[in-house]
């Protein structure tokens, strides 16, 4: 079981425009040629920050789509969101370390996948929870907006190297081990 970061950063570090739109990534068509049809078979549980959940209610969800995740998800939110009918997902805030066990069970052996944004990714470094990093570079630059992990992490070996690929000719992937403290 690791916990994992799993996204795409545009080529100059965002995740997200200022508006936190993620609109620029649909851009590169059908997740089916990614890793992502064999990463999301090993999540067991999801945690998710409210801007993330609110772009898939707008834009997935009210699109008519289905929630597309079978998983728990925890939403990290401070305000009141509405639900998704026959979705099981949980609303929590706060310290990430105790909502993080309930994941941990919840996942049953499985990953757990912090879905974003940075922020989060970042409060489950800080808390030494996060494991890997797999980050998908698109060939896109946003000059502003939602940092990929709005950290320093400037320690050597802080973060190691596991593997480079190239996704569909257009992505490059880049996996990290986070050493824990």
């Amino acid at each position: 079981m690791t916990t994992q970061f799993y996204g795409a950063s545009s080529l100059d570090g965002f995740i997200a425009t200022p508006d936190h739109d993620l609109s620029w990534l649909l851009q590169f068509g059908d997740i089916e040629g990614s890793s992502y049809p064999a990463f999301i078979r090993d999540v067991g549980a999801l945690a998710m920050g409210s801007h993330t959940y609110e772009w898939m209610l707008k834009n997935a969800i009210g699109a008519g789509q289905p929630w597309p995740y079978e998983q728990p998800a925890w939403v990290f939110t401070s305000r009141t969101l509405r639900s998704v009918a026959g979705a099981d997902v949980r609303f929590v805030k706060g310290d990430v370390r105790p909502v993080h066990q309930a994941m941990v069970q919840a996942a049953a052996g499985r990953n757990v996948w912090v879905v974003g944004g940075g922020e989060l990714v970042g409060q489950f470094h800080d808390a030494g929870l996060l494991d890997e990093l797999i980050v998908q570079v698109a060939p896109v630059t946003l000059g502003a907006g939602a940092p990929l992990l709005p950290r320093q992490i400037t320690q050597p070996g802080a973060l190691r190297l596991q593997s480079v690929a190239t996704l569909g000719g257009i992505f490059a992937e880049l996996r990290y081990a986070v050493q824990r403290p």
